[in-house]
């Protein structure tokens, strides 16, 4: 079956700046679609900040397996109510990938529970993102390093939580790394954070970029769901999974509602 993928581009600097419109002249999320093209195993729709509800309906994500997310200068207008359906349906099972400055968007906060910061430096640097978890599904097919001749550089010290695995590690021309590719699972779902991507760099028209971003595509989807993750149902004594006598006192009775 394929991997149905939403590619949610924040639409604003394309808009804005000519450097970022002559480097993405049909959107940057037009253009990470376009990275995925090669895989028939992928399906991509895209979809941005400005459309109804962000284009982040009910309905759009119910069919959406894995959602890309790129946003930096419009974090604070993405609707409280958007984020946490993003979030429920991350639970659920469906995966995310949270690219560049997406690391400050409000999803990627609400999901890491901190305050995803860092510091950075726009100056046209190469980067050069090491392998450091070799066999990993992500990094299929990459060799032990790659390089981006010009990007904005990240720094450590990247307030997240401990990730799950650190699949690369970025090292920059003025000498700072950075973990620049984290894997994480909230609920159900699984995350990965990718750092590369400043809009006024050509960084989505790299074919290697578009191989980790194929592959992490793949490894982001969850064949099943789990909507019941989402509730705390009581389990009556008369079904439990073996015979029990219900004794000592209780707040609730049958039939009412308690904390959760």
């Amino acid at each position: 079956m394929a991997i149905r993928t939403l590619v949610w581009g924040e639409n604003v600097h394309e808009q804005k700046n000519k450097v970022v419109a002559d480097n993405y002249p049909e959107g940057m999320h037009n253009q990470i679609a376009k990275l995925l093209a090669s895989d028939s195993n992928i399906v991509t729709k895209t979809t941005t900040l400005q459309e109804p509800e962000h284009g982040c309906t009910v309905e759009a994500l119910a069919e959406t397996d894995v959602l890309i997310w790129w946003g930096h200068a419009a974090h604070g207008d993405v609707a409280d109510e958007i984020v946490e359906r993003i979030a429920q349906r991350v639970w659920e099972g469906m995966g995310l990938i949270v690219l560049h400055s997406g690391h400050f968007s409000k999803i990627f906060k609400r999901l890491m529970g901190s305050p995803c910061a860092l510091h950075w430096r726009e100056a046209g640097e190469r980067e050069r993102l090491w392998v450091t978890t070799p066999g990993h599904p992500i990094a299929k097919g990459l060799p032990a390093f790659f390089e981006l001749e010009m990007e904005e550089m990240y720094g450590e010290p990247f307030s997240v939580p401990e990730p799950l695995e650190t699949v690369f590690v970025s090292w920059f021309q003025g000498g700072e790394v950075f973990r620049s590719g984290l894997t994480y699972r909230r609920g159900a779902g699984n995350i990965f954070y990718f750092r590369p991507g400043h809009e006024t760099y050509p960084t989505y028209h790299d074919d290697t970029v578009g191989l980790v971003l194929r592959n992490a595509v793949n490894w982001a989807y969850n064949s099943s769901q789990h909507p019941e993750l989402l509730d705390a149902p009581n389990t009556p004594v008369d079904q439990a999974l073996e015979k029990i006598e219900e004794r000592g006192p209780k707040l609730h009775h049958d039939g009412e509602e308690g904390f959760k």
